[in-house]
Formats: C-alpha cells, sequence, structure tokens
C-alpha cells in the first residue's frame, strides 16, 4: 500500500476522484473546484505511477484499491464518501466499491466498463511516447512535433504533454511512470469481476461519441456488477467526457450526490 499524494479542497460530504491512464489530478482540478464550491469535501488524487505519487514495478486494479483504501484510512473518510473515477481511474473505483462496499456511499465512473480491453487502441500513444527522445529534448514544443507523427490529435498530444516536466538539470522527465506502464498495459486493460455486486447506486457517465461503452455493456456488463446503476450519455462528448463538457458533468454528478 503506498502513500497516494492528493490536494483537498472544500468542506461537506466527501467525494474523491480518480484520473485516468497517463492523467493527473491536475485534470479534475476545475470541475474539483466547482464541486468544492457547491459544497464537498473534494480530494484529487494521483494514482500510483502516475503524477507525483509513488513509482513502483507493480500495476495492477488490486493494489491500486488498496492504495485508495489507504487514503481513506489516511483521510478518515466515512462512508458517506462518493468515489469517482475516469477511465482506468474508473476501473480502480469499481474495483474499491466491490471490495470495500462499506466505504463508500455511491460510485461515479465516467467512460469506461469493467469488461476487459485488450488496449490496442494504446499501440501508438505508447510507441510516441517512448520514442521522444528525453536527453537530447530542448522544448515541448519539440517534443508535440515528435509526437504528432504518432498522436494526431492535438487535444490528446496536449494531455499526454503535461507530464512532461523539465528537471533541476534543465533535462526532460516524465512524471508518469512511463516503462512500467508500457509493460503492465495488459493490466491497465484487465477485466474487473466479483462474486458479490455492489449494491448501492452507481451512475455511469459516457460519452456519446465514444465506444468505452458499448450497448452490451450497458445492458448487461454494467448491471451484473452494479444493479442498481444508470448509465447517463453526454451527447457529442469524446472519451475525455469531463474536459469537453464539464458543465454537463458538474451538474449529473451534484445531482446524483445530493439526491
Amino acid at each position: 500500500m503506498l502513500q497516494l499524494h492528493y490536494r483537498e479542497m472544500g468542506q461537506g460530504t466527501p467525494l474523491v476522484i480518480l484520473h485516468g491512464l497517463f492523467g493527473t489530478l491536475d485534470n479534475w482540478q476545475t470541475l474539483a473546484r466547482r464541486w468544492a464550491e457547491a459544497g464537498h469535501r473534494v480530494i484529487v488524487v494521483d494514482l500510483r505511477n502516475h503524477g507525483r505519487s509513488p513509482h513502483t514495478p507493480e500495476h495492477s486494479y488490486e493494489l491500486m484499491s488498496q492504495d485508495v483504501l489507504g487514503l481513506f484510512d489516511q483521510l478518515q473518510l466515512g462512508p458517506d464518501t462518493t468515489l469517482l473515477g475516469h477511465s482506468m481511474g474508473g476501473k480502480v473505483a469499481m474495483r474499491f466499491a466491490l471490495d470495500h462496499p462499506d466505504r463508500l456511499a455511491k460510485l461515479v465512473v465516467v467512460d469506461i466498463a469493467p469488461r476487459l480491453s485488450d488496449m490496442n487502441h494504446q499501440d501508438d500513444i505508447i510507441t510516441g511516447l517512448n520514442s521522444l527522445p528525453l536527453a537530447t529534448l530542448q522544448s515541448r514544443q519539440e517534443a508535440d512535433t515528435a509526437l504528432a507523427q504518432y498522436i494526431p490529435q492535438p487535444d490528446v498530444r496536449q494531455f499526454l504533454l503535461k507530464n512532461l516536466y523539465r528537471r533541476e538539470d534543465n533535462t526532460f522527465a516524465w512524471r508518469q511512470n512511463l516503462e512500467v506502464l508500457t509493460a503492465q498495459m495488459p493490466a491497465v486493460g484487465a477485466e474487473i469481476s466479483s462474486t458479490q455486486p455492489f449494491l448501492k447506486h452507481a451512475l455511469f457517465i459516457r460519452g456519446g461519441r465514444s465506444n468505452y461503452i458499448s450497448t452490451e455493456d450497458k445492458l448487461y456488463g454494467i448491471p451484473a456488477l452494479f444493479p442498481n446503476s444508470q448509465v447517463e450519455t453526454i451527447v457529442d462528448a469524446g472519451h475525455w467526457v469531463h474536459a469537453e463538457k464539464p458543465d454537463e458533468v458538474f451538474a449529473l454528478v451534484k445531482a446524483f450526490i445530493e439526491q
């Protein structure tokens, strides 16, 4: 169990937020602030091998669920807490809810289903990130140009390059543990399963232009593990629903927590 890096704001019923693959807690700062202003104690977290949390050779949903449990204990979070996760963080949140249902009031999962994913859709990103010559890199612009050969979408490149920082010797380095994440990609795609369903209320938010939650997931996969769940689609949003449609995500989550 690791001590995770986190940031806390606001007061009221707790909401813990977990980012996705290659993300950091910064991805959720703006929405976190809004929920805090709306009367909630909001904790945004860096998961292991991401952001400023520790780097380890192991990367699995069982371990990440334990990490989150450690944070719940450290912050003395009660059973009135809502846990929200996006993508990989959504799978961590599902694993945690199934492992420790008594620690949560509600669960929110953003654009991911519990099923197995082969992760082939990440191949270009992984190749692109690993191809960057960090030792000789001169600027972010140079990194962006190099990544563009593999990742044509400017917004995806911008998201990924948030992990790039300058060290004291002026060379660039990654905040995420790229070597381990590359090796552990099958673990990131792993299925979330359980013999016991999570019986409390769960909200799944999907992007209308995203294929991460299919009709089959909606009808069978999600209800099998989360029988008291609802799936809400935000039209015209892709996988990064919260970045593309923050107002809709803010309102959906606020209403769900407070109902």
